[in-house]
């Protein structure tokens, strides 16, 4: 297995040096830097810090993963059902998915750690410096482009919001 070397502007590492009483501070200054700097790959040394920014792009995904599924299950769930029933699914997934997406809209769009996810493979683990570490888990993050997926999770639950409005005027309109 033959080793790329990343430029220095590809690969920025979060070190665990305790220096002071102030350390997680600097940790976290340290990463919010790295990830305004909009480098390819962060690593995180420092577990805590590494763990709770593993857990925040988990939910994030989780809130859009949640917006496309359950918007597409009101959008399709009355081609699967009768019409008079289909509703009864389709009206609360549309709600969740709206729910989620705003969610999303608020806590995670604007926040540089959206454009990352934690990256797990082997194959591309071992082209980092990860050698020079002195944590054996460290958190690895790697940059990836989100404007298709926001765009995707945005679409679906719009689609989702013009069904439920639909529907509830039909519902009670009539």
């Amino acid at each position: 297995m033959t080793r790329v070397s990343l430029s220095a502007t590809d690969c920025y590492i979060v070190h665990e040096i305790y220096n002071g009483e102030n350390a997680q501070d600097q940790f976290e200054y340290e990463l919010e830097q790295a990830l305004e700097a909009q480098y390819k790959y962060i690593v995180i040394e420092p577990t805590r810090i590494g763990d709770e920014t593993a857990r925040w792009i988990t939910v994030g995904n989780c809130l859009h993963k949640t917006t496309v599924l359950a918007g597409t299950a009101c959008l399709f769930t009355p081609l699967a059902l009768p019409l008079d029933y289909s509703h009864y699914i389709s009206l609360p997934a549309g709600v969740l998915s709206l729910a989620c997406c705003t969610l999303y809209g608020i806590s995670w769009q604007f926040d540089p750690c959206c454009k990352y996810q934690v990256e797990y493979d082997a194959y591309k683990l071992s082209r980092l410096p990860l050698h020079t570490l002195t944590s054996s888990t460290p958190v690895v993050l790697v940059r990836k482009d989100d404007l298709h997926r926001k765009r995707l999770h945005n679409t679906i639950a719009l689609a989702a919001l013009v069904y439920c409005v639909k529907k509830i005027y039909e519902l009670y309109a009539v």
